[in-house]
């Protein structure tokens, strides 16, 4: 997990609690995640555009995992799952399906 620049990890024995831990760590985040719009010199972000934390699973393996997904969440509060971890593909969340719901579910297909 990464907010701003630090970073926490953690190890779990299964998806499902890593998913659990997840949801609850990011709930928290996105209720708190009121930014303000962030301007350069040539650009100007609105806080959809900025992702001030981001969450990532990676395993089963310890080293070198295969698979990588994970949450974004912006500073308008809301949230965007991925699959990948140089290359990130976003997922589709459908209609009545959290987003953690949908991370889940791409991750069990593989």
């Amino acid at each position: 997990m990464r907010v701003g620049p630090r970073v926490d990890h953690a190890r779990f024995d299964a998806l499902d609690p890593a998913i659990d831990a997840l949801k609850t760590r990011i709930s928290a985040l996105a209720d708190d995640a009121a930014r303000l719009p962030a301007q350069t010199q040539l650009k100007r972000y609105s806080p959809a555009d900025q992702v001030i934390a981001r969450a990532e699973l990676a395993g089963p393996e310890r080293r070198l995992a295969r698979r990588h997904a994970g949450v974004d969440v912006r500073g308008d509060g809301s949230s965007e799952p991925y699959v990948g971890r140089v290359r990130r593909k976003p997922l589709q969340t459908p209609a009545g399906e959290d987003v953690f719901s949908s991370l889940r579910r791409a991750l069990r297909v593989k």
